[in-house]
């Protein structure tokens, strides 16, 4: 893999600067920014291929900064990996809910943030591409996953990537029940160091924007997740 130019905005100086050596001893450019200010400055400048982005920051707070990133049409399609302290999952989906890609939790190891980074960096250079017939209608509902674009009665719906890939890939096979594990290795990708609460909160942040359309993807209690069948 091409080494990539990667962001970090991380006020603890301590951690900005074990996160900043363990990607540059894989090959990584990476600059480091101590507040949000100062991050979204250099993102704009830089067009970085990634962002790891803490989330309690002083200024502009790492929430607002993602929001700033993903609203933007020329940087929204950087990839952005949240850290954070907080334990509360409302804190993660917040933040998957407003376009981060991915979110590690302190304390982590430095395996484990190369590994997220790297995957997030495959994911972010072949986002576009998709095979023919790659969108789904299933009623007010559709997804296309070419373009990554997701409407519900014609109007837009503002997901991240892997949300997307989630919900086409759900639609795509209507009443047939997924576990957590084949959608971690289908949808995020089996190299990735993740864990069954990682597609817990991404399907927690999906149902949110759907809305009153939540219920077209159902828990299976035990087991994992399906799209609804669709009404014969």
């Amino acid at each position: 893999m091409a080494k990539s130019k990667i962001i970090v905005i991380e006020d603890e100086p301590d951690i900005a600067e074990m996160i900043a050596y363990n990607l540059r001893r894989e090959g990584h450019k990476v600059s480091v920014c101590r507040d949000g200010e100062q991050g979204l400055s250099r993102i704009r400048t830089d067009n970085p291929d990634l962002v790891v982005l803490d989330l309690m920051l002083p200024g502009i707070d790492g929430v607002e900064v993602c929001r700033m990133v993903k609203s933007d049409p020329v940087t929204r399609a950087t990839p952005i990996i949240m850290v954070t302290a907080k334990s509360e999952e409302s804190d993660v989906v917040l933040g998957l809910k407003i376009g981060a890609d991915d979110y590690i939790a302190k304390p982590f190891s430095p395996r484990e943030l190369v590994a997220r980074v790297d995957v997030a960096l495959r994911r972010g250079g072949r986002q576009v591409v998709a095979e023919p017939g790659e969108r789904v209608v299933r009623g007010t509902l559709t997804v296309d996953l070419s373009h990554y674009d997701a409407r519900v009665d014609g109007e837009p719906i503002s997901l991240t990537p892997t949300e997307i890939r989630l919900l086409h890939f759900l639609a795509k096979h209507p009443g047939r029940v997924f576990s957590r594990a084949q959608l971690l290795s289908r949808v995020i990708g089996e190299d990735a160091v993740v864990t069954d609460r990682n597609i817990d909160v991404h399907v927690r942040a999906l149902r949110q924007k759907l809305g009153e359309h939540d219920a077209v993807i159902e828990t299976v209690r035990g087991v994992g997740y399906r799209f609804a069948q669709d009404d014969a």
